[in-house]
């Protein structure tokens, strides 16, 4: 990992984009290089020199890798269902949906984020981030989600789960194709869905049979995701197995048509589901019909359509009612009794 600092180091121009990118890249990717390697090696590049830049590169280190968090391997090795792959894991900021995502992921994992000893209440979430099953959206619907609830002493663990193989741009080309070319769209990511929920799925069982390690209840764990996220989200709340029965269910802005014709289970877990009427992937009626099933079912379900907030709101701020969907999904965790000790 060094080598890659200092080969991007060489190459000016070195933004203060260009570190951050680095590091969270490092980050993503459980880097096991020690902190301070990193940080010996960047503050002996030589625009950090001077004293300003110094001081302000050790707060921005520090608060980069403040949140640093454990990286579990769901798998031990190659994934059931999958090939070896020699392509690398890809994490960038992508300046068509203005934020990090990470790419081409072979080999899910989960990150966990800790919350407070004295606030901690034994239930954990799996977070599952959107991206077309092309890319992760992996701060505003995955390392921002899991710091929030991990703030209300919610055990978290942000899920990189299997995507198609991309190229340079991975946002770029989900735009190109599901504007242009849906049948070739649904042709790329088709294999890779079911692969997509089979990671849900183990990531929810493994969460609950590693409970006692991670002091949390098996009985109290759950999964939110977000658009194609919410297609894993969705898919486990339909297909798990008793061992990996979540205790809830989130699904936000899901794209959950493709599995409309699933059965809900007789002990199918309460779930939230939040979107906007305004989704321009026109997904709205995924949630509606959602929320559909579980009631007509008689399952626990609460259902947010706002009229306002497009597609992929996530944690992203923009001053309107959607910034405020986490805080009412908050209320609806504590209403279940999943933020009492």
């Amino acid at each position: 990992m060094p080598e890659r600092l200092r080969e991007r180091l060489a190459r000016p121009p070195v933004t203060t984009r260009t570190v951050v990118t680095l590091l969270r890249s490092l980050q993503q990717a459980g880097s096991a290089v020690p902190t301070f390697t990193l940080s010996a090696l960047l503050l002996d590049y030589p625009p950090m020199k001077t004293l300003i830049v110094r001081t302000l590169f050790l707060l921005l280190f520090t608060t980069t890798f403040a949140s640093a968090q454990d990286v579990i391997a769901l798998y031990p090795g190659t994934p059931p269902g999958s090939t070896p792959e020699t392509y690398p894991e890809k994490a960038y900021f992508s300046k068509l949906w203005n934020t990090e995502v990470v790419t081409n992921v072979t080999k899910p994992t989960l990150t966990m984020f800790k919350p407070a000893a004295e606030t901690k209440n034994g239930t954990a979430i799996v977070v599952a981030p959107g991206g077309g099953f092309m890319a992760l959206s992996i701060n505003s619907e995955g390392t921002d989600v899991a710091k929030y609830l991990a703030a209300k002493g919610v055990t978290a663990f942000v899920l990189k789960y299997r995507l198609a193989h991309t190229g340079e741009d991975a946002t770029q080309e989900f735009t190109d194709l599901y504007e242009k070319d849906k049948a070739k769209f649904q042709e790329l990511v088709r294999p890779v869905i079911p692969m997509a929920i089979a990671d849900g799925l183990a990531a929810v069982a493994y969460v609950r049979q590693h409970a006692a390690e991670f002091g949390i209840s098996p009985d109290r764990v759950g999964i939110i995701g977000f658009s194609a996220g919410g297609t894993v989200s969705a898919g486990v709340a339909y297909r798990y197995a008793p061992e990996g029965r979540p205790a809830f269910v989130a699904a936000i802005y899901a794209a959950a048509g493709r599995l409309k014709d699933l059965p809900v289970p007789t002990d199918a877990p309460p779930m939230f589901i939040a979107a906007a009427t305004d989704d321009n992937l026109g997904l709205a009626p995924d949630s509606v019909a959602l929320y559909e099933k579980w009631t007509e079912a008689h399952k626990p379900a609460e259902l947010h359509m706002y009229a306002k907030g497009g597609h992929g709101f996530g944690m992203h701020q923009h001053n309107i009612p959607t910034d405020h969907w986490i805080d009412r999904f908050a209320d609806w965790l504590d209403l279940q009794g999943f933020l009492k000790k």
